[in-house]
C-alpha cells in the first residue's frame, strides 16, 4: 500500500484522523471487521511487529527501515485453493469486506506480477479532517502460485498519504492453510506516532485474517454440503 502525508498534521490528528479506520493501515490491508463478521469461527493469531526474520515473496520483502510494521499469521481450515482465489480475485473483497467499497483491476487477465488494482474505503469525518475515501492503488511486485504475494502502494485521501509494502505467504498445512502476512508503513503522518501506527496496522491486519478466515471457511462448508446433497 502506501503511505499517509500531510503538511502540518499533528500526531494527535493523526491519531484522530486513522483510529476510526484500522484498515487504512491494515493495507493497506483490511479494514476493521464489522461485528459478528466472524460468526462462529474463531481466530488464533501469532504475531509480532520486530519479527527477527521477515516474510519473502520470490526473494523481496517489506522495507527493512520502516519504522511501522507488523507481522501476524493464522490458520484457515479450508483448502488452499480457496482462500487463494478469494485473495487474488480482487474485485470480489467487497463481498467478504465490508470496509472495503469499491475495487478496480487496472489491467486485464490472471492475476500477476504487474497486476495493478484501486480500491478504496471510507474515512469518517473528525476534528482533524473532513469525510472522505481513501485511494489505495497497489501494484504487484511479486508472485507465486498458491504460495506468495507482495505488493506495494499509496494510500492517499485528503490530507493523509501512506506509503506501504505488504507480503503474504501461503503454507499448507494439517487441516487447512497457515496465512502469514507483513506489512510496513512510510510517512510523515504514521512516522510522527510510531506506536499508535504500529498498533493500528495490527488491528488491520488481524481483521482481514479474520474476514478472509470467516469467508473461506464458510465458502468450504458450504461447498462440503454441496457434495453430500
Amino acid at each position: 500500500m502506501s503511505g499517509i502525508r500531510s503538511t502540518g498534521f499533528r500526531s494527535t490528528g493523526f491519531r484522530a484522523a486513522l483510529l476510526p479506520v484500522p484498515l487504512v493501515l491494515g493495507l493497506l490491508g483490511t479494514a476493521a471487521a464489522p461485528a459478528g463478521a466472524v460468526g462462529s469461527h474463531t481466530s488464533h493469531f501469532s504475531h509480532t511487529s520486530h519479527p527477527g526474520k521477515s516474510l519473502t515473496c520470490r526473494g523481496k520483502g517489506v522495507d527493512p527501515d520502516a519504522l511501522v510494521r507488523h507481522r501476524t499469521e493464522t490458520v484457515i481450515n479450508a483448502p488452499l485453493r480457496t482462500v487463494w482465489k478469494l485473495q487474488t480475485d480482487v474485485e470480489r473483497w467487497p463481498s467478504w469486506q465490508t470496509p472495503v467499497e469499491t475495487v478496480e483491476r487496472l489491467d486485464h487477465g490472471p492475476f500477476r506480477k504487474g497486476s495493478a488494482f484501486r480500491w478504496t474505503t471510507p474515512i469518517p469525518p473528525n476534528p482533524s479532517t473532513p469525510v472522505t475515501s481513501l485511494e489505495i492503488t497497489s501494484t504487484v511486485q511479486q508472485i507465486k502460485h498458491n504460495s506468495c504475494i507482495r505488493w506495494t502502494g499509496p494510500a492517499i485521501g485528503e490530507g493523509l498519504r501512506i506509503d506501504g509494502v505488504h507480503v503474504w505467504n501461503f503454507t499448507k498445512v494439517k487441516g487447512g492453510v497457515r496465512v502469514s502476512t507483513e506489512e510496513t508503513h512510510t510517512g510523515a503522518q504514521v512516522e510522527a506516532d510510531v506506536p499508535t501506527a504500529t498498533k493500528i496496522l495490527r488491528e488491520g491486519l488481524e481483521a482481514w485474517l479474520r474476514d478472509l478466515k470467516s469467508a473461506a471457511e464458510a465458502r468450504a462448508h458450504n461447498r462440503f454440503l454441496q457434495e453430500r446433497a
